[in-house]
């Protein structure tokens, strides 16, 4: 059996948002497309293609201002577990079979407020909002995948 520090890392959730400020619809897949972004998406182009939040961030912040809320409400287009997110500007994340160049730190707007009051405010320390970046490969990826660091 293996221990829980080598646990494989995991993508738990995806969501394509429809339009700006749109509801944040999960789906099992999706394709990525290289200098795009998720396929379906509002967001393509620029540098901020992709979003990424960790499970476990969201559940230590969201228990600091004490909520109950779904990852949904974050509005990440990819929910991870078992990676830290924190200060990992310029690093590759594979996720399955394809990469993301981590640009930088996802700010929380004042959306997540609505969720709970001071969320915004817990989420803007220690890379709490997650990150964002670029897609670097086409390629399908699916809850259930693996996500590393590259070496």
């Amino acid at each position: 059996m293996a221990s829980p520090s080598s646990a494989m890392a995991r993508l738990e959730a995806i969501f394509i948002k429809r339009f700006h400020r749109g509801p944040m619809d999960p789906r099992d897949r999706v394709h990525l497309v290289a200098g795009r972004g998720l396929e379906g998406s509002a967001d393509q182009g620029g540098k901020r293609q992709v979003t990424v939040m960790s499970s476990e961030r969201w559940d230590e912040l969201t228990r600091s201002v004490g909520a109950q809320l779904d990852s949904s409400w974050r509005r990440a287009n990819l929910v991870v577990s078992g990676l830290n997110l924190a200060d990992t500007r310029g690093r590759i994340l594979w996720v399955g079979t394809c990469r993301l160049e981590i640009v930088g730190e996802t700010r929380p707007c004042e959306r997540m407020d609505e969720g709970a009051p001071g969320l915004q405010a817990a989420m803007s320390e220690r890379w709490g909002g997650g990150v964002y970046g670029v897609v670097l490969d086409d390629g399908e990826i699916v809850v259930g995948d693996e996500v590393r660091w590259d070496r």
